[in-house]
């Protein structure tokens, strides 16, 4: 799978919500390899849509089709200053990949240098296997690494009540020790929270 992440400040959010319906109406019909998106825009007017392809090939088949980039044209008002675009080749899934059932996503962002890129990957494998057993509201997620260093990691969740429960909880010692070197890991971690994602498959 690959995946694009297209982020920026709204300055419009009502046209950029009607730029996204007419998107799911008009151009997504013809999409090439297209698997689904993930997006939403955060109490901070930020914007973030995460779309999945079959491959980088088609991936950049569909941003040349003459539809997309006549939609894109339009859309790109409907935000402040630039916006950026992450080109993902590796992505991770976890507890099955993305669900279209989520009433909350949060998008984890940060940075991890190539040095610690290995334990970093290693401490999410773990996660994977004693989380859904701690955490029946996270019903599932990847990570999609930016190739520059930079991440995304895309969470979904019941709704958004049961997460907050659910990260407060006091867990077990070498889950809290896997969180704590992670941590140490990670830099400038950045949370955005859809309370309304909106919701996309093929």
């Amino acid at each position: 799978m690959f995946v694009q992440v297209v982020q920026g400040r709204v300055r419009d959010a009502d046209k950029l919500m009607a730029q996204w319906e007419r998107w799911e109406r008009e151009v997504k019909p013809g999409a090439i390899g297209y698997l689904g998106t993930t997006a939403g825009i955060a109490d901070d007017a930020t914007f973030i849509a995460v779309a999945r392809f079959e491959s980088r090939e088609k991936a950049m088949q569909n941003s040349d089709r003459r539809e997309q980039d006549a939609w894109w044209s339009q859309t790109a008002g409907c935000f402040e200053g630039e916006v950026e675009f992450h080109d993902c080749d590796r992505v991770d899934l976890f507890a099955g990949g993305g669900s279209d059932d989520a009433g909350f996503v949060q998008v984890m962002q940060g940075r991890v240098s190539d040095a610690d890129l290995d334990r970093v990957r290693a401490i999410s494998a773990e996660m994977e296997a004693k989380l859904p057993a701690l955490r029946p509201d996270l019903i599932g997620g990847f990570v999609a690494e930016h190739g520059d260093g930079g991440y995304s990691s895309v969470n979904y969740f019941t709704t958004e009540a049961e997460a907050r429960k659910g990260e407060s909880q006091d867990y077990p010692d070498d889950v809290k020790a896997l969180f704590e070197e992670w941590g140490r890991l990670v830099q400038g971690m950045r949370y955005i929270d859809l309370k309304e994602p909106w919701l996309s498959s093929a």
